[in-house]
């Protein structure tokens, strides 16, 4: 088959797909109505000749041939759409410059590999730093100049900082594969009646949602409290506990512990995630080549 022969848009449709595992989804994510969604994934099996994604009760399943293209796809999408925006007045290829970035454990998860991934191989000089700071020590930090930029859950309160919109998480839950109670969906009684490990509150207001289920005259029982959400797979997968945590990052840790995803019972609202910078690096031109690199591999997650 002939690359000219394929139109390179259904590429980025096959990867919505495949990652969201989800047409509404995949549509959201590229700004598509769900008929044009639809009408370019048949467009897609038809120029491959293969099903691609087949309907099951988590959403869509990838075939064995999708699941070997997906990757390489990926990669293929990830170098295109950072070459559009690499800055002239930064000679990256050539860089031995250090970036500072304070991310949580969702980041290091989620977002640092594929990115790391792609930085070797356009910037092999260039190195990151990641820091955990956050609130306001995070803030005093960035001022000083010793963070270059972070991704945080809300929007700093101060003029001398700016931030961009990098994704928007859902909440999921995850219970070992052969949990006992539950199967391939979860009830709201089983949901609040299974033990919960949960992670440290990171807002003053509480877990979002311990938050919706008191709007529902509801509580869960939380048999433990831990500081990192890698903890909590690592215990569900060895106990008849659930928990709950973005979608992202479910998905790499069910890969890993032989965990179920499952959708809760509850339409939690979004959790938007910004990268923040301090004013004073706007205009230095690697730090806009990294900080828009960084912007446009999470755009893609």
């Amino acid at each position: 088959m002939k690359l000219r022969s394929i139109d390179l848009n259904l590429l980025a449709v096959f990867d919505a797909i495949a990652v969201e595992g989800n047409l509404t989804r995949a549509a959201k994510k590229l700004g598509m109505s769900q008929p044009a969604m639809s009408n370019a994934l048949a467009r897609l099996r038809e120029t491959l000749d293969d099903p691609l994604f087949v309907r099951s009760g988590r959403g869509m399943e990838s075939t064995p041939r999708a699941r070997l293209m997906a990757e390489p796809i990926r990669q293929a999408l990830d170098l295109m759409q950072n070459s559009l925006r690499l800055d002239s007045a930064f000679d990256y290829a050539s860089s031995k410059r250090t970036f500072t970035v304070a991310v949580e454990d969702y980041g290091e998860a989620v977002v640092m590999p594929r990115f790391m991934e792609w930085l070797n191989r356009v910037a092999p000089g260039v190195r990151v730093r990641i820091r955990p700071e956050s609130g306001s020590a995070l803030l005093a930090e960035m001022k000083r100049g010793a963070i270059d930029m972070a991704m945080e859950y809300h929007r700093p309160q101060d003029e001398d900082f700016k931030l961009r919109p990098l994704m928007e998480e859902t909440l999921v839950s995850m219970v070992r594969q052969e949990h006992p109670l539950v199967g391939d969906s979860l009830s709201l009684e089983q949901y609040v009646s299974l033990a919960h490990v949960v992670i440290e509150p990171r807002s003053p207001r509480g877990p979002v949602v311990d938050r919706e289920l008191k709007k529902r005259g509801l509580t869960r029982e939380i048999a433990l409290q831990v500081p990192h959400f890698l903890s909590m797979p690592m215990i569900v997968r060895t106990t008849d506990f659930i928990c709950t945590l973005p979608l992202r990052m479910a998905r790499v840790y069910a890969e890993h512990f032989r965990l179920k995803v499952l959708k809760p019972p509850i339409d939690f609202p979004g959790i938007p995630i910004y990268l923040v910078w301090s004013k004073r690096l706007d205009a230095d031109p690697g730090h806009q080549w990294f900080r828009n690199s960084f912007h446009d591999l999470c755009q893609r997650l």
